[in-house]
């Protein structure tokens, strides 16, 4: 337990590797890459929130106090019944569930919508690799089988790893991505039943091997999960910031002004220049209304759906 008094509870640290970084009690990552499609927020049930996409043969649900806390599945039409789903656990990290709500928005916007289908309802593969084929070129491993007919992938670091049905019916759990010690807390799970296209578990799969680090603040990282994480201050590393539309544009400014200077000038182009200077000294606006037209709108900031936290 994280004691309330401790200075460095809310300190933003660096976590790797990143499926053992569990939740940051928001979805915002997860829903990112569809937050272009309908949002439907309820008073009643367990689902708190449900993104659907525009014809709602595609759903992702919010379940915010629920042990699974994620369930996205996908139907032929959007009244009839569910093709594959998919959950995940309150452990899960969003940005894992990202890989798949981006391969599913990516899937929707390349669908043609006259003839009724899209990838996202292809058949799955009928190689296992083919699921955790990211795992496997990043460097995971065969493991011993804990059930019959299955095969299991396991991380270099033994913390994570993929159990794979290899003879299961249309409407099994075929697929379990893991990370984490078994318990309550400590082990996050994505299960995919049998009919999900393969491309959809690997490009969740892909999340999962990739390196690099998440954030979250210090008391969001279980104190039982501490020692098998790297945990780095956000204020000591050097985190590259993607620049804003501000900064383009103050570069493209300043790149301009130095290419100004550089140019040679005759004394004629001095004269006129002095001249405009003195021209547009005289027709400044008023400070009063240029302030106004030159602040920036407030940027917008997406909602966030938090879960019940731990103690």
């Amino acid at each position: 337990m994280h004691t309330p008094d401790d200075p460095n509870l809310h300190q933003e640290v660096l976590v790797s590797p990143m499926y053992l970084a569990g939740s940051n009690g928001t979805g915002a990552a997860g829903f990112a890459p569809v937050a272009h499609w309908p949002r439907h927020y309820l008073d009643e049930g367990p689902c708190q929130l449900l993104v659907t996409s525009p014809d709602q043969r595609i759903r992702i649900g919010w379940f915010g106090d629920d042990f699974e806390l994620w369930q996205i599945s996908a139907a032929t039409e959007a009244a009839s019944a569910t093709r594959w789903t998919a959950t995940f656990n309150d452990v899960t990290p969003a940005e894992i569930v990202a890989g798949l709500t981006t391969a599913l928005a990516r899937d929707y916007a390349e669908a043609d919508p006259s003839d009724g289908h899209g990838r996202f309802l292809a058949d799955p593969s009928v190689y296992w690799a083919d699921a955790v084929q990211p795992l496997l070129d990043a460097g995971w491993t065969r493991g011993i089988p804990s059930k019959p007919l299955t095969v299991e992938v396991i991380a270099p670091d033994g913390q994570a790893g993929a159990v794979i049905g290899t003879a299961s019916s249309w409407d099994d759990e075929t697929v379990t991505l893991w990370a984490g010690p078994p318990g309550w807390g400590t082990r996050a799970e994505a299960v995919f039943t049998a009919r999900t296209p393969t491309h959809l578990i690997a490009a969740t799969a892909a999340v999962m091997a990739n390196a690099a680090p998440v954030v979250r603040e210090r008391h969001q990282v279980a104190r039982e999960m501490e020692h098998l994480v790297t945990l780095t201050p956000v204020a000591d590393a050097q985190v590259p910031r993607t620049p804003t539309p501000l900064d383009v544009r103050r570069t493209a400014v300043t790149q301009a002004v130095h290419r100004a200077a550089r140019a040679p000038r005759s004394a004629a182009d001095l004269r006129v220049m002095a001249a405009q200077s003195r021209s547009a000294g005289m027709a400044q606006p008023h400070p009063a209304s240029s302030s106004l037209a030159a602040a920036p709108a407030p940027p917008l900031r997406p909602p966030e759906f938090r879960h019940t936290s731990r103690a």
